[in-house]
């Protein structure tokens, strides 16, 4: 029995969530990869995994088992690596996935960038709002803008911090009159992420202390540069982050509101799976991308506290 190849089945499975994608992956049936987790098992003398006929999920023991197994793979992966790829240019295809607004906006040119330096590889870029599941479908690194979920399965690196800012056209302002407390913002009509059948609230932090405040307004959408258009034509106040409206910004197309109350920043993170941290496309992939928005952050501060001063 080899017992590595047992060892790699069963975290795969674990990882992928089952033996059909299992197998899929490690391009073997079904059945070849419920064999190899069977033997180890026998072999440990333990049950690695819960079975039934609708999923698969370790053991209490298997847990422990797989977060082991997990360590002592990308240790021969580490190994193998520095003979063999330590100096290999990436080759291939990369699977990239990320949020709309900031692929089109951000990402894209980054990505282009990194081609040019490494012209032997080949990225799919797909750029979908929707909460994506990176193992399950494929994809090799994923951007997300929010806390990345807690999984042994997923490597989770922060990029950058973005700021978010409560913002809207002078003409609008003009027109409705300027606000002076979170409060205001019930008597006027604000843009906002979401459903209309949903209630949203905004919480905004001053000197004074945290205020939510629930709000209303004639339009809403699930994509950041919609709502940025909206209040650059005066439809309303709009609370977005500032790698989205930074340059209305600094055009005076939008001001900022309420400078003295500040909403939550979102953090931007870079997911990949803990099995192929030590890719060198994706590391070399990752490790670009960490620098060039680190290098850039003052870009995502500094729009923030254009109309502060």
């Amino acid at each position: 029995m080899d017992k590595f190849e047992c060892i790699r089945a069963f975290t795969q499975v674990v990882t992928a969530g089952g033996f059909a994608a299992a197998a899929r992956q490690m391009g073997l049936s079904r059945s070849a990869v419920n064999k190899l987790v069977i033997n180890l098992e026998n072999d440990l003398g333990v049950q690695l995994l819960h079975r039934s006929t609708r999923q698969v999920s370790p053991t209490e023991t298997g847990l422990a088992f797989y977060e082991r197994c997990v360590a002592i793979l990308a240790d021969l992966a580490e190994a193998e690596q520095a003979v063999s790829q330590l100096h290999e240019e990436p080759k291939g295809r990369l699977r990239i996935n990320a949020p709309m607004s900031f692929g089109t906006m951000h990402l894209a040119s980054a990505v282009a960038d990194f081609l040019l330096q490494y012209p032997d590889l080949q990225v799919q870029l797909t750029l979908d709002d929707r909460f994506v599941d990176p193992i399950e479908e494929g994809f090799d690194v994923t951007v997300r803008i929010a806390e990345p979920p807690e999984t042994a399965s997923l490597i989770a690196q922060k990029l950058v911090s973005a700021p978010r800012v409560v913002c809207a056209s002078p003409t609008y302002l003009q027109q409705r009159g300027n606000l002076t407390h979170p409060s205001d913002l019930r008597y006027h009509s604000c843009l906002h992420y979401g459903h209309l059948a949903v209630e949203n609230h905004w919480l905004l932090v001053g000197a004074d202390g945290e205020h939510t405040v629930t709000i209303r307004g004639a339009m809403c959408s699930n994509n950041g540069e919609v709502l940025r258009d909206a209040a650059i034509q005066g439809l309303g106040i709009a609370l977005l982050p500032t790698f989205i409206i930074g340059r209305a910004l600094q055009q005076e197309q939008l001001t900022v509101v309420l400078p003295d109350y500040h909403p939550t920043e979102l953090s931007i993170y870079i997911l990949y799976p803990v099995n192929r941290h030590l890719s060198t496309k994706i590391r070399l992939f990752v490790d670009f991308l960490t620098t060039r928005f680190q290098r850039q952050a003052d870009t995502f501060f500094k729009y923030s506290v254009v109309k502060n001063a």
